[in-house]
């Protein structure tokens, strides 16, 4: 065979080893990457979902609550307070009662705002210095606490919170008619103290639960303590209702101002989770 002949010949064929080579190669890769997902266990698509993610919660709440306790405003002596719900419910102009929180993974930011504004009015038996004298009064209270879960079970969990309560509370004396009509005193008090405890939930079935919190501080008080205990439905996974007790303390005195009250009473609400 000429040279030239042979050597187109060797040609040939090494292209078509080549080709064949080429062509083995590429109908192999799926196989090949089927072989490699069936023995590699699908990690980052489980890790992806057990990943911690934020959750929060609005809980806007009516806490039937009584008053009791020591006041004193004006420079006038102090005066004890004993008003039921009923009373306070007769003098009530406006209430916002809400609770929030913000959790991720084991952190926690929880948060509580309470407003009352009360007002009253009462007539004099003579009416010579004035005829009638009302009273406005407003308080405000919000608490923001870092808590971290120092117990987590499928069912229970303990969370160790600390923080801190803004207090607030105005008076407003009003003379209407008389020598004095016409003249109006206020007297107020701002305030923060530090507060911590604990806050926790045990799940009794996939519907109800139990949920509490415990706090005691002070710091410009002399002392402030914050006890709640309800029991909750899960109506839905974005809903539930909660019913229970809750009781709050704080004894403040500033030079006139005193306010060392006890609130306490039932506490019904709805929790909204996103």
């Amino acid at each position: 065979m000429p040279a030239k002949k042979l050597k187109n010949t060797l040609s040939s064929r090494a292209l078509l080893v080549g080709l064949g080579t080429i062509l083995a190669g590429v109908l192999a890769v799926p196989a090949l990457a089927a072989d490699l997902n069936a023995s590699v266990p699908p990690a980052s698509v489980e890790e992806a979902v057990l990943l911690p993610k934020w959750r929060f919660e609005v809980a806007p709440y009516f806490w039937t609550a009584g008053m009791s306790g020591q006041v004193a405003s004006f420079g006038a002596p102090g005066a004890h307070v004993n008003m039921g719900f009923s009373d306070i419910l007769d003098d009530l102009d406006f209430s916002v009662m809400v609770a929030g929180e913000a959790r991720y993974d084991r952190f926690s930011l929880t948060t509580d705002l309470i407003y009352l504004k009360l007002s009253t009015s009462e007539t004099t038996p003579r009416g010579i210095l004035v005829s009638s004298i009302g009273l406005d009064s407003s308080m405000t209270t919000a608490s923001a606490l870092a808590g971290y879960s120092i117990l987590e079970r499928p069912n229970v969990r303990l969370d160790a919170v600390l923080g801190g309560r803004f207090w607030s509370v105005e008076n407003t004396l009003k003379f209407d008619g008389g020598f004095f009509g016409g003249r109006s005193y206020r007297d107020s008090a701002t305030w923060i103290d530090a507060m911590g405890g604990v806050k926790g939930r045990v799940d009794f079935s996939d519907r109800f639960y139990f949920t509490g919190s415990a706090l005691v501080g002070g710091g410009s008080s002399n002392f402030g303590w914050d006890l709640m205990g309800g029991l909750g439905y899960e109506m839905s996974d974005h809903f539930s209702a909660v019913a229970g007790y809750r009781a709050l303390g704080v004894d403040y005195q500033d030079g006139d101002f005193e306010f060392d009250v006890t609130i306490q009473g039932p506490i019904v609400g709805v929790a909204l989770k996103f």
